[in-house]
Order: C-alpha cells, then structure tokens, then sequence
C-alpha cells in the first residue's frame, strides 16, 4: 500500500493542524537569526512555512514540495507573496543554488523520503557555510497517541497491520538514528531535543473523521478495509480512546528534533 498525499485539506485535519504547535516550538529551539533567508522541504500545506514568516522575520522562505494539491493549498493560504514561494521539487532533487539560505528545514516529512542521507546532503548544499540545516518527525514508536492508539486498535484486531505502523516502517525517528544520519552527512554540532504538544479532540468524530480520507499511511489502512472491519476498528477506538464525561479526548504527541550546522 503506497501512502496517499493529494489532498491538502484532509492533511490539515489529520496532522496539519498539530505541525503548526509543533513547528511553533521547533523554531523557538533552532534560534535562527532573523532576515535570514529559509528553505522548508516538504513544505505540504504550508503550516511551517506560514510559522517562519509568523515568528522568525525572515528575508524569504521557498517551500518545496512532490504533491501539486499540497501546493496549490500552500499558494492559496499564502498572504505573504513578498516573502514566500513554492516550487515542486523533492528531497533528492532540491531546485535552489548552492549557498542560496541561511536555514534549511522539513517538518515531518524526512522519514517518508526514500533517499534521506541524499536529503540531507540536498539541504547541505543548499545552506551557505556556517548555516543551520534541522528536522523534526513524529515520535512514532512512542508518543504519538492519536497514532498510537489507532495502531494498537488497528494490530488487535488485524495482526497483519503492524508492518503498516509507522513506528515500525520508520525507526529514524528516534533521537540516536536522527543524529546520526545528520552527522553521516557532513553535519556538525549535531543535536536533538523532544518537543510536545497537546491534542484535544473535540469529540469522537473529530478524532475519527481524518482517517477516513486515505491521506498518509493510517487514514489509508483505514480506506482500504472493508464497511465491516472498518466499523469493528470504530467501535474499539470508541472503547478504548480516554474520553471525559463531554466527550473530549484530550492526547499528547511528542516530535523529535534534529538540527547541525553546515
């Protein structure tokens, strides 16, 4: 099962809307001067690129991006025409000159590039001497619940799931895996740092809606089962999800974050 990413809005409501909280702190961590120039691969919606124009005052961001719909809703929410564009490229093929940024980042997006330490040269390039290259990714094998629980339902009931579970397909989302592929690039003053945020659910539906639009790898399992399954997977999220006496489900989600200097 190849994962989906054509549909930007479906995006925002699955994980969109909490790489907005998670960029917010990842910024603050990384510290880059303002007016510098950024590059954000893997740009999708364009939640982190509207965060470095919000908070970091830079002089330009260019957002790269494979999936056209993502972009198309990038340009679309895009006030800052000024200061931000977007172009299609991918990690292994990045269209900037060499030395062109000061910061090169890509919020959870390195694990599903294929050639990652290619990306992470790409980046490399891109940023001149002295320049910041950094990343962050969900926590997948650990703490992110909203994933986590889905999973754990999921693997119950279908054992044959596992190997479609992220914290099984990616295990560079850790902190020693994320350091060490930085440094194999060429990277130095290579750190990581967890970032947590909180993500309530309004209710049972703005949990469960997201994954029924096929986009990335749990919302897709999800489509590909059957009218039956599907509802055997509902009905055990609905068992086992914390839910407060007005419905809310209050989870947490951690990222880890990787930085260097080029």
């Amino acid at each position: 099962m190849q994962d989906k990413w054509t549909d930007g809005d479906a995006y925002e409501m699955y994980v969109g809307r909490w790489s907005r909280q998670t960029g917010k702190s990842f910024l603050s961590w990384i510290d880059a001067p303002h007016r510098s120039r950024w590059l954000d691969l893997g740009c999708g919606t364009g939640a982190l690129t509207s965060r470095i124009l919000q908070d970091c005052d830079p002089v330009s961001v260019v957002g790269v991006e494979p999936s056209e719909g993502f972009l198309a809703l990038a340009r679309r929410a895009n006030t800052d025409d000024d200061r931000a564009s977007f172009v299609q490229g991918t990690g292994e093929s990045v269209p900037v000159a060499d030395g062109s940024v000061d910061v090169a980042v890509s919020g959870l997006v390195l694990n599903f590039i294929p050639e990652k330490l290619a990306a992470i040269a790409e980046l490399k390039r891109a940023v001149r001497d002295g320049g910041t290259v950094a990343a962050y990714v969900w926590d997948y094998s650990g703490h992110v619940q909203f994933m986590r629980y889905f999973w754990d339902a999921a693997t119950a009931l279908d054992p044959s799931a596992s190997g479609k579970d992220e914290g099984v397909r990616f295990p560079v989302c850790r902190p020693a895996p994320l350091a060490a592929l930085f440094s194999e690039a060429g990277l130095t003053e290579v750190s990581t740092a967890p970032i947590d945020i909180v993500t309530p659910f309004a209710d049972f539906d703005d949990y469960w809606s997201p994954f029924l639009s096929g986009v990335g790898p749990a919302p897709g399992y999800c489509a590909s089962l059957d009218d039956t399954a599907r509802q055997a997977l509902k009905d055990r999220l609905i068992e086992t999800l914390p839910t407060d006496p007005d419905g809310m489900i209050l989870l947490a989600a951690r990222a880890w974050a990787v930085r260097g200097r080029a």
